[in-house]
């Protein structure tokens, strides 16, 4: 599973990128992840606000910070 985090470096983009290790690592998952910060990679993606979460190339969300559950249950989808 390749997972990549949007942002330019924000503080919200830095916690996103913690928590999803964070989660990741408590659920076994076995993912490469990313961070991808510059500008003219992110809006390939096509999103309008950072942090942003990409999981194996499939936007899952944008401008927020999903909780531990939603984590979990994409991880699971992929």
């Amino acid at each position: 599973m390749i997972i990549k985090v949007l942002g330019t470096g924000c503080a919200r983009c830095k916690s996103l990128e913690s928590k999803v290790r964070e989660v990741a690592e408590a659920q076994g998952v076995d993912a490469e992840i990313e961070k991808v910060t510059d500008i003219q990679e992110i809006m390939k993606y096509g999103i309008m606000a950072t942090p942003g979460l990409v999981i194996n190339e499939k936007v899952k969300c944008s401008g927020i910070i999903p909780n531990d559950d939603e984590l979990i249950q994409w991880f699971k989808e992929c």
